[in-house]
């Protein structure tokens, strides 16, 4: 199975592991795992808590697999588990969930400070405008994040986008659009 499983859709190797097939489930987590978790770390900025919640929708994943039905792409609802989950660690570590989620567009809300902190000065340089990415990612609201990430790790359109987050499609493309605008500012002005 593992040379030809880039042909086989993650969907149906989602109903063969629904089945029975546990090589179908390794085949999924290997084509999803990287993009999940940095999905994961990239929110919450803590590798432990990003650990957390990508065993947590895994294991969300392999409960769910008897109720699987493909209804849209796996990944999409891959990332409409994590979205939950994630939701879920916000209300249990804050007691609510961020702002950003709440406003379809997120235009003026608060940045978030960088969790990384200062980098050393020597660095090689992709390392530098890698660090500065991460920066500006930490930065934008979680939901502009959110929908960033899904679109850049996870490869979801913005269709997959609305659906995995539960909103709509202007929606999930406003916060796509901001994302993008916001980063490249950032990165921008640093350049310049």
């Amino acid at each position: 199975m593992v040379g030809m499983d880039r042909e086989i859709t993650d969907e149906a190797l989602m109903l063969r592991y629904r089945d029975g097939d546990a090589a179908a489930f390794e085949a999924l987590y290997e084509r999803h795992r990287g993009g999940l978790y940095r999905y994961f770390l990239r929110q919450t900025g803590e590798r432990g808590r990003a650990e957390e919640l990508f065993q947590d929708v895994w294991v969300n994943i392999v409960h769910a697999r008897r109720r699987y039905r493909p209804s849209a792409k796996f990944s999409t609802y891959l990332y409409r588990v994590a979205h939950n989950r994630l939701i879920d660690d916000y209300r249990s570590r804050r007691g609510r969930v961020p702002v950003s989620f709440d406003d379809p567009d997120c235009p003026g809300e608060e940045t978030l400070p960088d969790p990384r902190g200062p980098e050393p000065a020597r660095e090689l340089e992709r390392r530098e405008q890698t660090e500065r990415l991460l920066a500006a990612l930490g930065a934008l609201p979680e939901a502009q994040r959110e929908a960033f990430l899904m679109h850049q790790e996870g490869g979801l359109t913005l269709d997959q986008i609305a659906a995995a987050m539960g909103v709509g499609f202007e929606t999930a493309k406003s916060r796509l659009r901001y994302a993008v605008a916001r980063l490249r500012r950032e990165l921008g002005e640093r350049d310049g």
